[in-house]
């Protein structure tokens, strides 16, 4: 059955390694392909072969707002700095419709984090404070549903 609607992009859900957490922004959710270029030394063209090469990987970043005694994403950047394999986690970004059923679903794999931001602070300001996570993954999959 065809959705007679596009998606909304505001309602979803972050799980990594079985802890759910809520996030105010998700970007870098890129799947993208390396172009090889390639010529024949003898051919007759005068342009060149385009095929597909290897898989290429965007950083992706979290961003939510700080809690008062919540160390979870700075504990997991703490961990995995002396491990090459170990503590990676998988991160799973579920896209969710009206009735929190999820509808589009991206998972990222072996996911390390490259880096914390703490939020700017400013006196004059009555914002919440909003801290970022970037981490790395080694492939990202579109789920089907």
């Amino acid at each position: 059955m065809a959705q007679e609607y596009p998606l909304a992009r505001f309602h979803f859900l972050v799980d990594w390694g079985g802890a759910k957490m809520s996030f105010t922004e998700v970007t870098g959710l890129v799947m993208e392909r390396e172009k090889i270029e390639y010529r024949h030394s003898d051919s007759k063209d005068f342009s060149k072969m385009v095929m597909p090469g290897m898989l290429k990987s965007n950083n992706v970043t979290l961003k939510r707002g700080t809690f008062a005694g919540d160390y979870d994403l700075s504990d997991w950047f703490g961990i995995v700095a002396n491990e090459r394999v170990e503590n990676r986690r998988d991160v799973t970004i579920k896209l969710l419709n009206e009735k929190h059923e999820p509808v589009a679903a991206w998972t990222a794999t072996r996911c390390f984090p490259l880096k914390i931001s703490a939020s700017d602070l400013k006196s004059d300001a009555n914002e919440v404070a909003i801290e970022s996570l970037e981490f790395a993954h080694e492939g990202l999959k579109l789920m089907k549903f």
